[in-house]
């Protein structure tokens, strides 16, 4: 069998495309798509996500502002900020950047969004919406996610979807969309008990567990659409920079078993930001209305 591989940077690259297009007909009628990200804090990682945050933005003709506070901000100086952009009719989302300094109650500060700007889709608002069905924003990374089953024309009417990992980021809202579509969904954890038995029954196999290649041959079902949400660092001297990237799952030794597979890196990454985008362009076209 050979798999198609779910290439996330061609599909980022033509969703951007018509997000651009849609992005300029709405800042021609005068509503300019506006994105504001908060960065508390000097993790290189998270550093990085936010510049290519607003490089995304940039290059979708979005307007995008960026603000950045020292790891010992007070958070009510945090929170006011949040207060003066859902104010700001120019910005349409406000994404605060995970994970917060340990003096930050992450709870309270999310919820400081409006849920009409919470392009992350993390407020209780929004994640009732997507409970009940009618999601006003997905969470980014489930969002991409569900592109790839578009994209590959995968019938998800009564699969059997295993979801491996329950975090309100990813496996949560994950699961949610796929009862949407009529799949049978299972959530499995680190608590899970023979965690293969399950993965071998999936048609839909969705791997954000954070253990680098854990995912092998023998707990993949034949034919099965595998997605790898997992970024994993492992040594290799051999690496110009003394590690490779890798996911949750062995992609060489899976791929041959699969009907559709993602790749790490270039599969569900490059997807996350684009979907940040998509639901900006949402925020601000609601508003024009």
């Amino acid at each position: 069998m050979t798999a198609t591989i779910l290439d996330g940077n061609a599909l980022a690259q033509k969703l951007r495309a018509d997000f651009k297009t849609r992005a300029e007909a709405l800042a021609a009628k005068g509503t300019r798509p506006g994105l504001a990200v908060i960065l508390v804090g000097e993790d290189p990682a998270s550093a990085v996500y936010v510049r290519n945050k607003v490089a995304g933005c940039e290059k979708a003709s979005f307007h995008s502002e960026k603000i950045v506070y020292p790891t010992d901000v007070a958070q009510d100086v945090v929170l006011a900020k949040i207060a003066e952009l859902n104010a700001d009719p120019k910005i349409h989302g406000i994404l605060v950047q995970l994970p917060l300094p340990k003096h930050f109650d992450s709870d309270l500060v999310l919820e400081a969004i409006a849920p009409e700007k919470d392009v992350d889709g993390f407020h209780a608002e929004n994640v009732g919406a997507l409970m009940q069905g009618q999601p006003r924003f997905i969470p980014c990374t489930p969002y991409g996610v569900t592109k790839f089953f578009e994209e590959a024309g995968v019938n998800l009417k009564g699969a059997e979807a295993v979801v491996i990992g329950r975090s309100n980021i990813v496996g949560k809202p994950m699961a949610m969309l796929l009862l949407a579509q009529s799949c049978t969904v299972t959530v499995c954890h680190s608590q899970s008990k023979d965690l293969a038995f399950h993965t071998r029954r999936a048609d839909i196999l969705v791997a954000a567990v954070g253990r680098p290649r854990m995912i092998g041959p023998d707990w993949v079902k034949p034919g099965a659409t595998v997605i790898d949400v997992g970024i994993n660092r492992v040594d290799d001297p051999a690496a110009p920079k003394g590690y490779r990237v890798v996911g949750d799952v062995a992609f060489d030794e899976v791929a041959p078993k699969c009907r559709a597979i993602t790749p790490v890196p270039g599969g569900v990454g490059p997807m996350t930001i684009t979907m940040l985008l998509a639901n900006t362009l949402e925020a601000a076209e609601r508003s024009a209305k």
